[in-house]
């Protein structure tokens, strides 16, 4: 599986500069945490890496592969991308959804052979939805929605997985259960990168995490070296006391509200 690279990249939306001079990496069986506060760009390099917005600087390749210069065909078969908010037609199937997935690897005007049928099975069994094949996609809760929607991703066999705050709008027990999802496909050997709100779910899931603030990005390192008061104070404008989770060992963040009672 190819190493990501990506060298002093710098990307813009009309009127605004997104992204400026990043450089991270990530090899495979490694989950990248991006966090920062909104509007620091931490969705942008997602949407970079996906071809969804062109950088106007600097380099990103998977492995030898020219990710700025390659096709969108040759891109979605390495890349798989679960946005944020994403909405599935919720008249389709589970299976029908997941299969949707497949369309990089057909032939033009061809359709599933056995063996794509056989990669969506697989996707929905890696994201617990097998059960769920026959199920109507407005019929699902969130958390299981989220569950498709990655699958459908899985389905593309990609070797980057994008995902853009796949925990938002889900209860505590659903949050947690995705996460773990996303840990698990890494150790399969994939590439993860996650945009991030939640500080300490990331600090557990991630390898390392890369703070922006401004489109710029401010460390990226292991979430101990990340997750200090100096980083934080300096990307979201606030004090935080930075203790050790009590079972994992990881950096626990908590917040200090001076307007409070002691």
């Amino acid at each position: 599986m190819p190493l990501l690279t990506i060298e002093q990249l710098t990307a813009s939306y009309p009127g605004r500069v997104a992204i400026r001079s990043l450089t991270l990496s990530a090899q495979p069986g490694e989950v990248i945490g991006l966090i920062g506060p909104n509007g620091s760009g931490k969705t942008s390099p997602l949407r970079a890496i996906s071809g969804a917005i062109r950088p106007t600087a600097g380099r990103m390749f998977l492995g030898d592969l020219d990710l700025i210069q390659a096709t969108a065909a040759a891109r979605a078969r390495l890349v798989a991308s679960v946005p944020q908010g994403g909405r599935l037609p919720e008249g389709f199937t589970v299976g029908e959804v997941v299969l949707m997935g497949r369309t990089p690897h057909l032939a033009p005007l061809s359709g599933e052979q056995p063996h794509d049928y056989s990669i969506a099975e697989q996707a929905m069994r890696a994201t617990a939805v097998s059960d769920l094949t026959i199920r109507r996609i407005g019929e699902l809760s969130g958390g299981e929605q989220q569950r498709v929607l990655i699958a459908r991703a899985l389905a593309q066999e990609p070797h980057v997985l994008l995902l853009d705050e796949a925990t938002a709008h889900l209860d505590l027990h659903h949050q947690t259960a995705i996460m773990r999802l996303i840990r698990s496909l890494a150790r399969q050997g994939l590439i993860v990168i996650a945009a991030l709100h939640d500080l300490n779910l990331a600090a557990i899931y991630a390898d390392r995490l890369a703070l922006l603030h401004q489109g710029e990005l401010l460390a990226f390192d292991r979430p101990a070296a990340v997750l200090t008061p100096g980083l934080l104070r300096a990307a979201y404008a606030v004090e935080a006391v930075i203790t050790s989770h009590p079972l994992y060992g990881t950096p626990l963040v908590a917040l200090v509200d001076a307007a409070l009672p002691d």
